[in-house]
């Protein structure tokens, strides 16, 4: 295989934000290992993540070394404070995040320098490049989309803003049934992300606008998703919606070593040694993993309920928190209740910052989720075969949410009802206490476990050799490398 690939090159354009850069890297090495000639464009304070991520590739990849090659940042131009180079930095203001996005639309010129320069075989850019496909068509280039989502979220936004099932309802917590979408899908108004429901004119919108308009002109769509897991879905958004698209997922399953699992993303702000001895201390499925990605935010009052709740759970847990720079020192930590961690020693870890999830979430001691529904948390939850609390704040989770609880009957919703572009809604502590319990203990609990644990096999088996991504991935190639003699 690897021999034959050695003419190809493939471009990987990740947008600047941890959940969309992580998959890309973990993108990077699949493709290496196939003996692709692999590069990462990314912008000089993002390259340390994507190198310390991918330099144990090399001895897994038949020799391959994927390159990262820079472009720089407009951060002044777009009026955004030196060195903000990622979406994850910024304070959570729409403004803010409104100029990070104009700031990002001014690469196209560097971008196509490298293009002219390297002509790689084909250019895999993030969906918030809606330019890239004409940047890719000025050299003969083949352009392929990355959401960073799954078949069934990319089918079920596509029938509900076609079909728009919100407006013939006659409140926010009505359900509506999804039209056209296999499954019977219900979901609220209130889950609909507001820009769309609201029929809201702003930069997002049209930013997104184009980005379906350019997807409909680009190669085709690149999935990280496996087969077994939605198969309804697949059919669907290939054969229906009539979409190229390929799937090559769950992509964290090509981190086989602890070190690599360790090495995604941020450096992690607890040394995995002492993590994996915390758990290692810790019978099987006792523990429960409690962490909401890299964007959303609780405020202090929220943070005081999920405390309460969890320890009203009496379950052993795991908790990663994001706090700002500011709220590091222990005099300020009022959204903890009095005495709690003393309280909880030995029985709960509370991680601030970053996580080395993968690694936590493939611990045997782990029995259980509480996730956001972020696409790469949740896939790296289906891998390790464990049962969720759903808990979606914004983008595209709450179509996240529905195919865990209401498809694959491997979780449970702790009851978010509406859709928020940054600070969750607000849960009590019974709901989050009676969630976890759900997952974590009794008959129901085992059920879903038995079901994650299926598959979380099959999606093993879909990226060894001969399985459903593999497959996959290898058709991709060969069809690029035919088109490209």
């Amino acid at each position: 295989m690897c021999s034959q690939n050695r003419d190809f090159h493939v471009f990987l354009f990740p947008f600047m934000a941890h959940g969309h850069m992580i998959p890309v890297s973990d993108m990077a090495k699949l493709f290496a290992a196939q003996g692709v000639k692999t590069t990462i464009i990314t912008t000089p304070l993002n390259a340390p993540t994507f190198s310390k991520a991918t330099r144990s590739s090399k001895t897994n990849s038949g020799g391959i070394e994927i390159e990262i090659k820079t472009i720089k940042f407009p951060s002044q131009e777009a009026g955004l404070p030196e060195g903000c180079e990622n979406l994850d930095s910024l304070p959570p203001t729409p403004v803010l995040a409104d100029s990070f996005f104009k700031a990002a639309g001014l690469l196209q010129e560097p971008l196509e320098r490298l293009l002219l320069e390297d002509q790689p075989t084909c250019l895999v850019a993030d969906m918030f490049f809606p330019w890239a496909t004409d940047a890719a068509a000025k050299f003969g280039i083949p352009r392929l989309v990355f959401h960073g989502t799954s078949f069934f979220a990319l089918a079920a936004s596509d029938c509900v803003r076609r079909y728009e099932p919100f407006k013939n309802i006659s409140s926010d917590s009505e359900p509506f049934v999804i039209p056209d979408l296999p499954g019977e899908i219900k979901m609220t108004r209130a889950q609909v992300p507001g820009f769309i429901k609201d029929n809201i004119e702003n930069d997002l919108t049209r930013l997104l606008k184009q980005s379906k308009e350019a997807e409909v002109r680009s190669y085709g769509i690149v999935v990280n998703s496996f087969y077994e897991l939605e198969p309804v879905y697949a059919d669907y958004y290939r054969k229906v919606l009539g979409k190229k698209a390929w799937h090559i997922g769950p992509l964290s399953l090509c981190n086989r070593e602890n070190e690599e699992k360790a090495y995604r993303g941020k450096e992690a702000s607890i040394d995995e040694h002492e993590c994996l001895k915390w758990l290692d201390s810790k019978k099987p499925n006792s523990v429960v993993y409690v962490c909401f990605g890299s964007v959303a935010k609780f405020n202090n009052s929220q943070l005081k309920e999920i405390a309460i709740g969890l320890e009203a759970s009496g379950v052993d847990f795991i908790w990663v928190v994001r706090k700002g720079k500011d709220d590091d020192d222990v005099g300020k930590e009022d959204w903890l209740p009095e005495g709690f961690e003393e309280m909880m020693e030995g029985k709960g870890l509370i991680i601030r910052g970053w996580a080395p999830q993968v690694l936590i979430l493939d611990h045997g001691a782990v029995g259980g989720f509480v996730t956001h529904c972020g696409w790469n948390s949740t896939l790296e939850g289906i891998a390790a075969g464990l049962p969720m609390v759903t808990w979606p704040v914004s983008a595209e989770q709450f179509y996240n949410e529905k195919l865990v609880t209401q498809v694959l009957k491997i979780g449970v919703g702790v009851g978010t009802q509406k859709w928020i572009r940054v600070v969750g809604d607000s849960v009590k502590n019974e709901a989050i206490e009676k969630a976890v319990t759900q997952i974590m203990v009794g008959e129901e609990a085992e059920k879903m476990r038995s079901r994650a644990k299926g598959l979380a096999e099959q999606a093993r088996r879909a990226i060894e050799t001969g399985g459903s991504s593999h497959s996959d991935l290898n058709a991709l190639i060969e069809e690029l490398m035919s088109s490209h003699s």
